[in-house]
């Protein structure tokens, strides 16, 4: 499985940004989707998750009601829609694929496919 994210920039507070991650595998239904975040010096952090069929969601509690995880699978597409972004959320931004997984896996070791990252910058 390859993951290809896009979508990350400069963006000042109180802006949004809509990050992309297009997998290329035949059977991406199959595979729960997750979005991951890297501040510099900091561990990598659970953001949002979603079940397979798209039907299910979960959030870490700083994100909740600013970010909105979906997925196509007709396109193989997942995507994180953040709106109110604060500098906080400055990070580098992961898409992980874990077949079968769960939404409620907030530890990155729970994922074993990942994407190489898209940076986020939220200026002040």
């Amino acid at each position: 499985v390859q993951l290809q994210a896009s979508g990350g920039g400069l963006v000042q507070a109180g802006g949004s940004l809509r990050l992309s991650c297009t997998a290329s595998v035949r059977t991406f239904s199959r595979y729960t989707m997750g979005w991951f975040r890297q501040a510099r010096g900091k561990e990598r952090e659970f953001v949002a998750a979603i079940s397979m069929s798209g039907i299910s969601t979960y959030y870490a509690d700083s994100v909740k009601t600013r970010f909105t995880i979906s997925r196509d699978n007709t396109g193989n597409t997942v995507y994180l829609q953040m709106n109110s972004l604060k500098p906080e959320d400055t990070a580098v931004y992961y898409c992980a694929a874990e077949q079968l997984g769960s939404v409620r896996d907030v530890q990155p070791l729970k994922y074993h496919y990942w994407g190489q990252g898209t940076l986020v910058t939220v200026s002040s």
